[in-house]
């Protein structure tokens, strides 16, 4: 604004008008000629109308441009003054059509500042920041067979730690995707990603079950807001030639999470001596050097994203043109001097930018207290949100929006359900494997003997035990059918899936034991003590299958590298709608092949060509959110199809793993008929190819 507008109003709010001209479209650029400069303006408007002190005289009315004002000035006060009274619908389709403007010329001058150095510098920033996405998602899988034995997780508080991480991830999405519409990429980002950083580094260190799983709810939530934004954020530095390309290229840093999470589990999780303990009740072991490394990503994008810049398509939108102009001046140097050749100019002076329609309110120091001045500002602009989440559902959107939204939703309940159903169904043949080798004792009379090892896997019935010692052992799935302990002596026993049933306990003494009340079911307990009951749990079994199901992410995870590539070739020469109904309906004929996976091996195979076939229509569904909508909506939109993404995953979480064990059939037809009515509906989304980014 110039500098009469900037003294005219002396109340405590402000209507910032944005509106700029000199916008040439022959070739996009404005090539100076007659108009003036903004400095050229600001002296001008300094100068005329004013006394020698620059004061406004109360009364005048400022908005009258003075009739040797030149033209161009009448051109800028003219429509300020006008818009008071004029309807919001002109308004919005003033600056409907300077966004289309805009969005011509915008990727003309991305052609000229070029793709190079300061791109791909951006690319391994966000990159570093999507990694930290993929590994949020496998550390609770990986960490939960350590931290039920520090924390004696129940099964249905083992099932909320899995779910409640997609839970912070659905609201953080939402929220803060919505956010960035409003304060900004790079701002949001660094929020999104400093919540995510603080809370996973804090979890590693809580003990108690409760504050750990709002630690990682928070940290969900901060690391959900990251995923809308980061691909918002990249695409407005890329050209049209290059969008599709590239953004599948910085989708591979999901997968590099995914391995980086499975290979700091396998190397870090099973040396359970990595740690410390500090007395009887703190204890730092090693799943907790796991979370620690964990959250090393988010942190190292954090900090290098404080040496990027804001999104200079956002700013042009909020009109902030210097400030955009500098960033893109930035980008162009960068390039050029990265290619050998400094001494290209960067030809443009000056970008169109979209009329404000917005009222900027601007509360002085002097009203109100200071929370009630952030109260307005906080309601203010998550009412803005709120307003651009009902945009994503008018008329211009809404069907674009809801078959998005049920492909987002169909394929993220069959993804996020099958790859917990994987490991839940090579665990249960696993323990179906284990359960056939059980040793079962009959009517065995024991007495004056003490047992110093660990009994694993066997049944008992009907025994008889007198006189025996069980000192510094182990039980791990032993079970006691209507057997007899008399004078039976338990010191420092561990167990693990352990039951006494229907048993006669006489003149017995348990001391230092695990063995709890819950562990002896209708059993009589005649004259026996327990001394000293173990605190917490204190199991140190290694599981051999633990390190099976590393392997079994690690290689899920790696699989999807054919398919990243083969759709980071693809995307701008077949399409986008092709990439996702095709990806969609090849996964949903792999889920068939299913029925077949009878043992470990063909499971393990059978996920890695699921996830290989899927990944290209992940990559094609963030591809085509980010190209179908605005600038000032493209991050909302993208967070709230991405909030329905996690809800699949949640529902698909639960639906699946309902069923591990009981049948094989509801998991599979689910899947793939949830695969197959996405895949045709994606068929039917615009093709946005080559399309400019509005």
């Amino acid at each position: 604004q110039g500098g009469r507008e900037a003294n005219q109003v002396s109340d405590d709010y402000r209507y910032q008008d944005g509106n700029y001209e000199g916008y040439a479209p022959n070739d996009g650029y404005y090539r100076g000629g007659d108009e003036h400069t903004h400095e050229e303006d600001a002296q001008s408007d300094v100068t005329e109308g004013h006394d020698e002190d620059d004061e406004v005289y109360e009364g005048e009315y400022q908005g009258i441009p003075h009739p040797d004002d030149i033209k161009e000035k009448q051109k800028q006060q003219a429509p300020a003054v006008a818009d008071e009274y004029r309807d919001r619908a002109d308004l919005m389709a003033e600056r409907m059509e300077d966004e289309e403007q805009l969005a011509h010329q915008y990727e003309n001058i991305i052609e000229e500042c070029g793709h190079g150095r300061f791109q791909w510098t951006l690319f391994f920033v966000l990159g570093l920041a999507l990694m930290a996405d993929g590994v949020e998602v496998f550390v609770v899988g990986f960490v939960l067979p350590s931290a039920e034995k520090d924390m004696c997780l129940s099964s249905s508080n083992k099932g909320m730690l899995g779910l409640i991480v997609y839970l912070g991830m659905m609201v953080g999405a939402v929220t803060l995707g919505g956010l960035a519409d409003k304060l900004g990429r790079k701002k949001c980002l660094i929020i999104s990603l400093s919540i995510n950083s603080a809370f996973a580094f804090l979890s590693s260190f809580v003990q108690g079950y409760g504050f750990f799983l709002f630690c990682r709810l928070i940290s969900g939530l901060g690391i959900g807001g990251s995923l809308p934004i980061v691909f918002a954020y990249f695409s407005e530095f890329l050209s049209r030639e290059k969008r599709g390309e590239h953004l599948s290229w910085l989708c591979m840093f999901w997968m590099i999470g995914g391995i980086y999470a499975s290979a700091m589990a396998w190397s870090i999780i099973p040396h359970y001596g990595w740690g410390f303990s500090m007395g009887t009740k703190y204890h730092f072991h090693s799943w907790r050097v796991f979370v620690l490394v964990c959250s090393l990503p988010c942190i190292a994008s954090l900090v290098a994203l404080k040496f990027m810049p804001e999104s200079p398509r956002f700013l042009l939108e909020i009109g902030k043109h210097d400030e955009a102009w500098m960033i893109l001046k930035q980008v162009h140097d960068t390039n050029m001097r990265a290619k050998g050749e400094p001494e290209r100019v960067f030809t443009v002076s000056y970008i169109k930018t979209p009329k404000q329609v917005d009222e900027f309110i601007e509360i002085q120091s002097s009203t109100g207290t200071w929370y009630q001045r952030w109260l307005v500002r906080i309601t203010t602009t998550f009412k803005q949100v709120w307003d651009n989440v009902l945009y994503c559902l008018t008329a211009q959107y809404r069907m674009n929006t809801l078959m998005l939204a049920v492909v987002w939703f169909t394929m993220a309940l069959s993804y996020y359900g099958l790859i917990v159903w994987f490991p839940d169904m090579i665990r249960y043949l696993q323990e179906e494997a284990y359960e056939s080798r059980v040793k079962i004792f009959d009517e065995e009379e024991v007495s004056h003997f003490t047992f110093n090892f660990t009994l694993e896997n066997q049944i008992h019935r009907n025994g008889e035990y007198r006189n025996d010692k069980f000192i510094g052992m182990k039980f791990k799935q032993v079970k006691f059918e209507d057997s007899l302990f008399e004078e039976c002596y338990f010191e420092d026993v561990t167990s693990s899936e352990t039951s006494f049933e229907n048993c006669t306990i006489i003149s017995t003494v348990f001391y230092n034991t695990d063995l709890y009340e819950h562990k002896f079911v209708n059993c009589r307990l005649i004259n026996s003590t327990f001394l000293k009951e173990k605190e917490g749990c204190h199991l140190d079994f290694e599981e051999d299958n633990d390190f099976l199901i590393y392997l079994v992410s690690f290689l899920g995870s790696l699989s999807v590298l054919p398919g990243n590539i083969i759709s980071a070739l693809l995307m701008d020469k077949i399409g986008r709608i092709k990439m996702i109904g095709g990806s969609m309906l090849i996964s949903a004929v792999c889920c068939f092949f299913l029925f077949f996976g009878n043992s470990e091996s063909a499971m393990i195979g059978w996920q890695c060509l699921f996830c290989g076939a899927s990944i290209a229509a992940w990559n094609a569904l963030d591809v085509i959110t980010v190209e179908l909508y605005p600038t000032d909506k493209r991050a909302t939109a993208f967070g709230i199809l991405n909030g329905l993404c996690k809800f699949g995953a949640i529902l698909g979480n639960s639906i699946f793993a309902s069923f591990v064990g009981i049948t094989k059939v509801v998991p599979i037809l689910l899947a793939s008929s949830a695969l197959v009515g996405g895949g045709l509906l994606a068929l039917r989304l615009p093709e946005t190819r080559e399309q400019v980014l509005m």
